[in-house]
């Protein structure tokens, strides 16, 4: 019991804890500066920043749609962003973006696919996702070299080992072509690198997902970028690009629900380096992230109400004991 409590209250506190230390460090700047920032404010950017918003996560629905039908299942755009929106608002909640799984039960409950290629498509969204991040960071530095002070160089360090980290996992994925293997579970893993291979086998497949990613990207920096706009600061493009991809780059590291706290932080520290003030900083980081947030929580909701009653009982499975009934329904994982 209280390893189920503690991974969800620790997680928790340290995502409160970081926002509040942000909130802190600016605290009297923001006070100074409240009135200012509340005259200067362009309200028609939010509503843009909230449709863009809205319109990526249908995009990321259509290759995540793509995805299942490379591997043999055919399923709707809204039944597609429908998984999508259940799964991310788990994540929300539920630590160590265990809420992605949700999409594997929704698939096999729904559509009879199979857990190993509910998996395989978990994998192949979150592998270009992250590869697509890294060469979006790494184009951003060059425009960025007379901005950005050169003893803070960690974050390209960052892009750079995500990348290499990338090729040796492509490596790895072609000459697993090759192996074969008795053990159950290494059957299963050479299973999944099969099924990836399926997915991206031709130059068409290559160009749909890696194009995708790069638009869905691109308009979660617009998001941002209009954000800045709503603030009237004047934040360089590719600041802001560069921005969103170290931040969702710490973010794919499951330390706090839905990167809450580690996001912001990312963010705000970004900014910072490339001269924006502290106060604005904070304020851009955690609109912009509120806004993600909440847009994916109310379409969660609407999602949660499209799949039926049955996926609100599996939602509340996954906070019981019960999630080891779960586990053992997946008897062909």
């Amino acid at each position: 019991m209280w390893k189920k409590v503690s991974a969800v209250v620790i997680p928790t506190v340290i995502a409160v804890a970081l926002l509040g230390y942000m909130l802190l460090r600016v605290w009297g700047d923001l006070q100074e500066n409240l009135e200012s920032i509340l005259e200067s404010l362009v309200p028609i950017w939010l509503i843009a920043a909230v449709g863009i918003c809205v319109l990526a996560w249908f995009l990321r629905g259509y290759r995540y749609k793509y995805i299942i039908q490379r591997l043999g299942t055919e399923i709707g755009l809204i039944f597609s962003t429908a998984c999508i929106y259940v799964s991310q608002t788990a994540n929300l909640i539920i630590p160590a973006r265990l809420g992605d799984f949700v999409r594997m039960f929704i698939l096999k409950h729904e559509k009879g696919m199979p857990y190993t290629n509910g998996f395989t498509s978990l994998i192949v969204e979150r592998v270009y996702d992250i590869l697509v991040l890294a060469v979006l960071g790494l184009c951003s530095l060059p425009f960025l070299i007379s901005l950005i002070p050169a003893d803070y160089g960690w974050f390209v360090w960052l892009i750079i080992f995500v990348l290499i980290a990338g090729i040796v996992g492509i490596l790895i994925l072609l000459l697993a072509k090759w192996l074969h293997a008795e053990n159950k579970i290494l059957k299963k893993i050479l299973e999944v690198f099969a099924q990836f291979r399926q997915v991206s086998a031709t130059i068409s497949s290559l160009g749909i997902l890696s194009g995708t990613s790069v638009i869905i990207w691109m308009m979660d920096v617009l998001v941002c970028y209009l954000v800045c706009m709503m603030l009237a600061v004047d934040v360089p493009f590719m600041l802001v690009l560069l921005a969103i991809v170290i931040g969702n780059l710490i973010k794919a590291v499951p330390i706090t629900p839905g990167g809450i706290g580690t996001y912001e932080a990312a963010l705000a520290i970004i900014f910072e380096i490339g001269g924006v003030a502290s106060f604005t900083a904070f304020l851009i980081a955690v609109i912009d992230h509120l806004i993600k947030n909440l847009v994916t929580l109310v379409g969660g909701l609407i999602s949660l109400y499209y799949f039926g009653d049955w996926s609100v009982s599996l939602f509340k499975r996954l906070f019981k004991e019960d999630t080891k009934k779960l586990k053992e329904d997946k008897d062909d994982l």
